[in-house]
């Protein structure tokens, strides 16, 4: 064995200091004097690709785990650690607004000319982020798909469809929670209590609002028919046959087994076997939101920048923002769990037998 040991590095030398910082060239240097903000308009954006590198880093971690048949309960604490770096790297997204809007629009101005047609819809790796969790072609805006024709070379092009023909974390999510083993034990049918407890709850709020006395005759109707649409998507859920019929129509993404797995998994998430499981579809959705987040800060920043301007890539600016944020959200399923919840008090009782497999078991002697 070599136990020599490596030569010393200085601090400069092992983050390629020189090249790092050799990286910011102004545009307008070129014609004049520097714009002095352009710098750290540079700046921000290649921090923002540094982080996004990071991102794709620990997504694409946690999708090799789960293209895995199987994935050994000792691999989720990591692959959760992963999961909340990623939350964490997309608080400093945020924060990076807060330093580039230190820019005023007049200042922006100086500069913002000499970056056509560059745009950040060109960053492969924000579209990476995207494919990673589970964006589809087909489910981006016409305008999005016009500029994936129009804005990105061949090459990048057909990298792109590479990644989209690769299974998506949603995708892996949701053939892991179809294998859950728990959603039928010996004669016990889980999901005909669930439905026997769901209906009886959705009688006893009928009845509290017809009964309601702060209710007008026109407040009562519109409250009943928003309670029939809810005992119509409870129905849904619970027969295959309508589930897949909406799924079809776009209204579900995860198969039905994963959604019942998923909805189980969050109904009983105080029993230990399901700690990191709902700990890991929560963390997906927690990214979700941080992506709409991040979407909707940058929406408002080019709405400061550049009012009602078109962007520097030819989109419509802050609009073409606002509707690839409505549009890219990915686990919508796992946000629609809520609508699915019982009281605690409600649950069916599962089987001694099952509550024991889900437990933590010790014994002496």
């Amino acid at each position: 064995m070599d136990r020599r040991l490596p030569p010393p590095i200085h601090y400069s030398q092992y983050l390629q200091l020189e090249q790092l910082l050799g990286c910011q060239q102004p545009e307008s240097a070129k014609y004049g004097p520097a714009a002095h903000d352009e710098l750290l308009f540079i700046i921000t954006h290649q921090a923002y690709e540094l982080w996004f590198k990071q991102t794709v880093h620990e997504l694409e971690s946690v999708r090799q785990e789960f293209l895995s048949p199987t994935i050994p309960d000792s691999r989720f604490g990591p692959l959760i650690q992963r999961l909340q770096r990623v939350r964490a790297i997309q608080g400093l997204w945020l924060t990076q607004i807060d330093v580039l809007e230190t820019m005023t629009p007049l200042d922006f101005l100086e500069f913002r000319d000499l970056l056509v047609p560059a745009s950040g819809f060109q960053s492969m790796q924000f579209k990476r982020i995207e494919t990673l969790l589970g964006v589809q072609r087909q489910q981006r805006t016409a305008a999005d798909q016009d500029f994936v024709r129009s804005r990105l070379g061949a090459a990048d092009q057909a990298e792109l469809a590479q990644w989209e023909s690769e299974p998506s974390l949603l995708e892996l999510t949701d053939r892991w929670l179809a294998r859950m083993p728990f959603l039928q034990f010996g004669n016990f049918q889980f999901w005909e209590h669930y439905g026997t407890a769901v209906r009886e709850m959705l009688q006893r709020d009928r009845q509290i609002i017809e009964t309601n006395p702060a209710l007008s005759a026109e407040q009562r109707d519109r409250q009943l028919s928003a309670h029939a649409a809810t005992s119509q998507r409870f129905e849904a859920i619970l027969d295959e046959g309508q589930f897949n019929e909406l799924r079809d129509q776009g209204h579900f993404r995860l198969s039905h087994r994963g959604f019942l797995a998923a909805l189980f998994t969050h109904l009983y998430r105080d029993q230990p076997m399901f700690h990191l499981p709902f700990r890991y579809l929560t963390l997906l959705v927690e990214i979700d939101e941080g992506l709409t987040q991040w979407r909707m800060r940058h929406v408002l920043m080019v709405q400061r920048m550049l009012g009602r301007k078109i962007g520097t890539g030819g989109s419509a600016g802050s609009e073409y923002l606002q509707q690839t944020m409505m549009h890219n959200r990915v686990f919508l399923d796992l946000y629609a769990l809520s609508t699915f919840l019982l009281p605690r008090s409600a649950l069916p009782t599962l089987p001694q037998q099952l509550t024991a497999a889900l437990g933590f078991h010790f014994s002496q002697g």
